[in-house]
């Protein structure tokens, strides 16, 4: 089930994944729901003499899909990065069966510390537990600037991706930007129920204590405990109006699958 067997035999030499726009599937789609589903994952850095060097870390999102890590300067890939940005993350989802019938993205790129306060937001509530040591002296947010992304669907599903194709262009969706964390403190408080609604429309298990930790223009990121759904909208949307007429949609769709289930 080597990745080299996935796109068919290459001219004089092994096969190579095709471009996730001439893949013969959502490789787009695929790649930007991993992104935003997983929640821990093996990243690789440089140690100074070369040699790669792999660690666990807990991963979340900014808006439009850059990875985010809080890691400690005492950790040996926090130097290696600070030496040398280079890196890649793997985002793995699991299952039952052949872990390697299961899709898992690598996102290649180069990892910078940010002072941004919605990587923050965004990773904690991700992250809740994180909130204990995030303020430890020793410990900083880092975002992974993609360059590309490898992208294995389960057998016979890979393409690459460009750095525009897993991220989200933001500049039209000011609106969604500004909202955002009001939005997510409203859902949370006061709308429990729709949230079970969406995550039960998105494949989510029903009965949990469903919360938002962030939206952007192509969906939800819904958690209970350690279980995430990704929930897309209809459609893209630029602003809160549009927004409020999806959650409206999706909400009367998933009580409408419910009744006729």
């Amino acid at each position: 089930m080597g990745e080299t067997m996935d796109t068919g035999p290459g001219p004089g030499g092994p096969a190579r994944p095709l471009p996730a726009e001439a893949a013969p599937f959502d490789a787009i789609g695929l790649s930007r729901m991993l992104l935003r589903s997983i929640r821990s994952g093996a990243l690789a850095t440089l140690d100074p003499d070369g040699t790669p060097f792999a660690s666990l870390v807990t991963i979340a999102t900014d808006m439009d899909g850059t990875p985010l890590m809080l890691l400690s300067r005492l950790s040996a890939h926090t130097r290696n990065l600070l030496a040398e940005p280079r890196c890649s993350l793997l985002f793995a989802q699991g299952g039952k069966g052949d872990p390697l019938a299961h899709p898992r993205l690598t996102v290649v790129g180069r990892a910078v510390q940010t002072p941004e306060a919605r990587a923050r937001e965004r990773f904690l509530a991700r992250h809740p537990k994180a909130k204990l040591y995030a303020d430890f002296p020793d410990f900083g947010f880092f975002a992974l600037a993609p360059d590309a992304g490898h992208l294995n669907g389960g057998f016979a599903k890979a393409a690459t991706l460009t750095r525009d194709q897993l991220l989200l262009d933001l500049s039209d969706v000011q609106p969604i930007v500004a909202g955002e964390r009001g939005a997510v403190e409203h859902m949370n408080a006061d709308h429990a129920d729709a949230l079970a609604l969406y995550a039960a429309g998105a494949g989510g298990e029903a009965g949990l204590p469903w919360r938002l930790t962030g939206l952007d223009p192509e969906g939800m990121d819904l958690m209970a405990g350690d279980r995430t759904v990704r929930a897309p909208y209809p459609e893209r949307v630029t602003d809160m109006g549009a927004l409020r007429k999806s959650l409206v949609a999706m909400a009367a769709r998933a009580r409408a699958t419910g009744a006729d289930a």
